[in-house]
């Protein structure tokens, strides 16, 4: 695989994967540009091998104290503010993970490619982005990471549902519930980013299980490359984007989106102009 290819492919991947701007959207043009083939599963299991790494490493501190917690509370039975904070983070994370299961397996497996048109991308890609900013500008900022509640939780995973609409990005359907809920921007992103694990685990679980059952192969330097690649940039992007968040808002990612979504319409639509 070439350098560029590689580089580009790692690049979107580690950039889009945990901000509101999406990656299929960026990922159906590259053919227009580049003239590109598919990159084949095994490609995309070493993005999200990057990517997953990546927030597991940003937030191991936090991933040591919310899974520590269940052996804190069951065999110490401490029953501190901390540890119950944390063990609450985990069960959320868990019930917000919970819908997505079934719904990732039937749409994985009886969609086909009906979601993958170009016209579907383009219109989520818009779409998506305006619910974003509606929830952002006309929703109070009230809530902390640990004041969401059980049916907090279930609310941002069932609208992480539609993230498996290609061009809704998952980062900014789960941000826009979080943000609907009334949780500040830094804690919703950072909810969003520990929410990754378990959903950016199972798909590259799933891509490699597909990718061994076909029989695609590839170059190991090349993944090893990509994956490397993927996991610095992804790291580099969840450290600005929490900054950003300290004093800024998403706007300017509904404006780029906007953006991307009228290119891609354009693609979609030009045979018939």
């Amino acid at each position: 695989m070439p350098l560029l290819q590689i580089f580009i492919l790692a690049t979107i991947q580690g950039i889009t994967e945990f901000i509101p701007i999406s990656s299929s959207g960026h990922l159906i043009l590259l053919p227009e540009f580049f003239d590109w083939n598919d990159q084949g599963l095994l490609v995309d299991v070493a993005v999200h091998i990057g990517t997953l790494f990546a927030v597991i490493i940003y937030f191991w501190r936090d991933i040591f104290k919310i899974t520590s917690s269940v052996y804190h509370k069951t065999f110490l039975r401490r029953k501190s503010t901390k540890t119950y904070k944390n063990f609450k983070l985990l069960l959320n994370l868990g019930i917000a993970t919970l819908p997505i299961i079934p719904a990732g397996y039937i749409i994985n497996y009886y969609s086909g490619d009906i979601l993958r048109s170009m016209e579907v991308i383009g219109w989520a890609t818009i779409v998506f982005a305006i619910f974003l900013l509606l929830a952002d500008k006309v929703c109070m900022t009230f809530r902390k990471l640990d004041h969401i509640s059980y049916s907090g939780a279930l609310l941002i995973g069932l609208f992480q549902i539609m993230a498996l609409i290609p061009g809704t990005s998952r980062a900014g359907i789960t941000i826009t519930a979080a943000r609907l809920l009334g949780v500040e921007r830094q804690d919703a992103a950072k909810f969003s980013m520990l929410l990754s694990i378990p959903v950016i685990a199972a798909a590259g679980a799933l891509k490699l299980v597909d990718a061994y059952t076909i029989g695609d192969t590839g170059i190991i330097m090349d993944l090893v490359e990509i994956a490397s690649l993927t996991f610095i940039i992804a790291l580099a992007t969840i450290f600005i984007f929490l900054r950003w968040l300290k004093n800024s808002g998403f706007t300017p990612f509904v404006v780029y989106r906007l953006i991307l979504g009228g290119v891609i319409i354009l693609f979609a639509y030009q045979p018939y102009i």
